[in-house]
């Protein structure tokens, strides 16, 4: 049996690195075997992109740069981890997959949707998610939460940038049944509820 692919998505500071733990810990509670991986990463090699994609460079990098590498990035991820994994009937919970890239370099830096989605049948075919938790933050809140972490180099863009992301994300919900928002502006508590009632259905 196939495993089930799920991700986390949303803007910084809205929980993701707490979720993905979480929603491990409730698979395996089912008897779940469980992978965590995340993006841009996941390799070796896809880390080592992650590094060149988010670090600060004296260049500008152009906005189709930033979005051929992370699908560079993703092709490796899904070739020689994701794929294989759920192939094995392991669940695979990622952090981000092409969604982000619809919502980063889509909605904020301009690319047109129809260019990316060539790129993600090009790089992971009918590969996609089963589930997608999107938690939905507030700009501002988002920034206040992440005013003293220090910042990669997306994540030093300002609140215009987060607002497109953020627009993307929403238009991205509405269109697609697999991606289920939460209201990450509550309590840990209520985020997690919402989350395991969204896993759940993945049961039904």
């Amino acid at each position: 049996m196939r495993g089930r692919f799920i991700t986390v998505e949303g803007i910084e500071g809205v929980g993701k690195s707490t979720i993905v733990p979480f929603v491990q810990q409730k698979l395996e509670a089912e008897g779940r075997i469980v992978h965590v991986t995340r993006e841009p990463g996941g390799t070796k090699l896809a880390e080592a992109v992650r590094d060149l994609l988010l670090s600060d460079w004296a260049e500008t990098i152009l906005p189709q740069t930033e979005l051929l590498l992370m699908f560079a990035s993703r092709a490796q991820h899904v070739s020689t981890v994701i794929e294989p994994t759920l192939q094995a009937g392991t669940d695979v919970v990622c952090e981000r997959f092409t969604d982000a890239s619809m919502a980063y370099q889509g909605g904020g830096r301009g690319i047109e949707d129809s260019f990316i989605e060539s790129l993600a049948q090009l790089t992971h075919g009918e590969t996609s998610p089963d589930l997608t938790l999107y938690l939905d933050l507030d700009v501002e809140e988002s920034s206040f939460r992440t005013q003293n972490r220090r910042k990669d180099r997306i994540e030093q863009e300002d609140l215009d940038f987060f607002q497109r992301v953020r627009n993307a994300y929403r238009k991205l919900a509405s269109k697609h049944q697999r991606i289920v928002t939460i209201d990450a502006s509550r309590s840990l508590q209520e985020v997690e509820s919402s989350v395991a009632t969204a896993l759940a259905g993945l049961n039904k």
